[in-house]
């Protein structure tokens, strides 16, 4: 069997700023811009990516973006008891909103988000960042922000883990999938 692929914590800490550098370079001007983190995977990723906007002398709002009642998968896995609700700190109409995932596979969540992003309003742009593309779309979407490229099969999985406190344990690790993968909602 082979050993997984894996990314260690200075691996991801410059794939990070990398992002965040190529985000405050287009935005250097932009007044009202929006870190939304998609729920769960993309938060810890946004408040970093704001800590370092905001040392490069950006003033994003960030928050986060629940996808509960916009999966396409509902039926057949029910909303769990803990979510993270969404939470905009100002209003998105006339914003740029930077939405931010740890992973984009097939692009069905990202689509979620989407939806749950215009049930609060029309923002003037919205943006993906993202730490890693897996590939294996099967809708229409790409990321203007990429830390990561990996090559996965749909029989891997692709596992980040990053710490809000501990930076030095981040990890992002492709493994074999538990099971074979559905065509329910992946990232």
């Amino acid at each position: 069997m082979a050993t997984p692929l894996k990314h260690d914590a200075k691996a991801i800490s410059q794939a990070i700023e990398r992002v965040a550098s190529a985000i405050a370079s287009r935005h250097a001007q932009t007044d009202r811009l929006l870190l939304l983190g998609i729920a769960n995977g993309g938060i810890v990723l946004a408040a970093r990516l704001a800590d370092r906007l905001k040392k490069a002398g950006l003033q994003p709002g960030t928050g986060t973006i629940d996808i509960s009642f916009h999966r396409d998968d509902i039926g057949r896995n029910p909303i769990p008891k803990e979510f993270s609700p969404t939470i905009i700190p100002h209003d998105v109409n006339g914003a740029t909103v930077i939405l931010v995932d740890d992973v984009l596979y097939s692009g069905r969540t990202l689509k979620a988000a989407l939806d749950e992003l215009f049930d609060h309003g029309r923002p003037t742009r919205v943006e993906l960042a993202v730490l890693v593309d897996r590939g294996g779309r099967r809708l229409p979407v790409a990321a203007e922000y990429i830390g990561l490229t990996i090559t996965a099969t749909e029989t891997q999985k692709v596992v980040v883990t990053l710490d809000a406190k501990l930076p030095a344990a981040d990890s992002v690790a492709v493994l074999p999938a538990k099971s074979q993968p559905s065509r329910a909602l992946a990232s």
